[in-house]
């Protein structure tokens, strides 16, 4: 005899299967479908805080990405009349464990929001990414005359990791043996700086005669700055030793970095140059520029390409171009032609996650709280 749990299975399989091939009033028969499973988009935690430095008289503004493990409300960060901003979900609870940090750097007149399509996707492989506004070199507050004090941003960063190691929240969830540090442009300089390089006043000065016609020097011209006297604390020692690597995006001044911290920096190093057909010499650091990729002890370059400089910027939006044209502001929103910026990041992405060991981001990454 069946048991009473056997006869209740078929009868239950009995009632399903006449409703998944039930008949409407008039006989005709209709199929019945299960609904799919309702997609929830993969998104980072995202979280905002002050920072005292002894070395600023202001707070400094931070941030930090994150991998979260429940859903709150989902805001596009970043967000402005140029750049799309990147979703991501506001003060949600951080997934347990322990992950690694990046101290994140943005490039002159940037901020740390801008970045955030590379700070949510490296969330999402389960690094936090914390990041700062430079004071006199961020978005609205960016001076000729400040910009030299590469020790200030260096700064800016060793007081944000003292700041997140000492937070009750997101401290225990720190993998002490993995801090890293990523910057882009001067970031890019302020990353190495951080890591123990040292910048040389006369040589940034020399440089600037042989190539008064670049960027950052044009920039530094335009404030009215005295290359043969440049702020002393330019050349200060910020070596932060919780570093334990670094990623440089075409960082500027590498032709004044002095020659024995360049072999004293033993830690591994990414450089990424961008630009097509030729890089800016400026942020050149291959044998056709500063050559910085060589003199390092333990370097690796990664040049990506079709791109520009501004193409590791955010998304634009469709009218941004005009927008900056009408403003005669610095096109920003340019690409190279067969440059597809969505997909330069995309490498990008991939390429600082393969050298930091993160993990490989999947469709499912937000399962904890689906």
């Amino acid at each position: 005899m069946k048991s009473r749990l056997s006869l209740l299975a078929c009868f239950t399989a009995i009632l399903l299967a006449g409703a998944a091939h039930a008949e409407t009033d008039g006989g005709a028969s209709v199929e019945v479908t299960t609904p799919a499973q309702h997609h929830v988009e993969p998104l980072a935690g995202y979280d905002r805080f002050d920072i005292t430095a002894s070395h600023r008289a202001v707070l400094v503004p931070g941030s930090i990405w994150y991998p979260a493990s429940t859903r709150t409300y989902a805001v596009p960060i970043g967000d402005n009349p140029v750049f799309t901003g990147t979703r991501a979900l506001v003060g949600a609870a951080a997934q347990g464990g322990k992950h690694p940090l990046i101290l994140l750097s943005h490039g002159s007149g940037g901020n740390m929001d801008g970045l955030g399509w590379l700070s949510s996707e490296l969330a999402q492989r389960g690094a936090l990414v914390v990041a700062v506004n430079h004071p006199g070199t961020t978005s609205g507050d960016s001076s000729p005359r400040r910009t030299p004090r590469l020790d200030q941003r260096a700064k800016d960063l060793s007081a944000a990791l003292d700041t997140v190691l000492a937070d009750p929240s997101f401290g225990p969830l720190i993998d002490k043996s993995r801090i890293s540090a990523l910057g882009f442009s001067l970031g890019g300089s302020t990353v190495i700086d951080l890591a123990g390089g040292r910048f040389e006043r006369t040589k940034f000065r020399d440089y600037c005669k042989r190539f008064a016609d670049q960027g950052d020097c044009v920039f530094f011209q335009k404030g009215g700055i005295d290359f043969d006297h440049l702020p002393v604390e330019m050349e200060a020692d910020v070596r932060d030793p919780r570093i334990s690597s670094i990623v440089a995006v075409e960082p500027g001044l590498t032709d004044a970095l002095s020659d024995e911290s360049i072999a004293a920096m033993t830690l591994p190093v990414q450089l990424i140059g961008l630009g097509a057909p030729n890089p800016w010499r400026a942020v050149d650091v291959s044998a056709s520029g500063s050559n910085l990729a060589a003199r390092l002890p333990r370097a690796s370059l990664e040049t990506i390409r079709p791109a520009s400089h501004f193409t590791f910027l955010g998304l634009c939006k469709p009218e941004a171009a005009q927008l900056l044209e009408a403003e005669q502001d610095d096109p920003v929103c340019t690409d190279p032609e067969g440059s597809d910026r969505a997909t330069i990041h995309a490498r990008v992405i991939e390429a600082v996650a393969r050298f930091l060991g993160l993990a490989v981001a999947s469709a499912s990454a937000n399962a904890a709280y689906q």
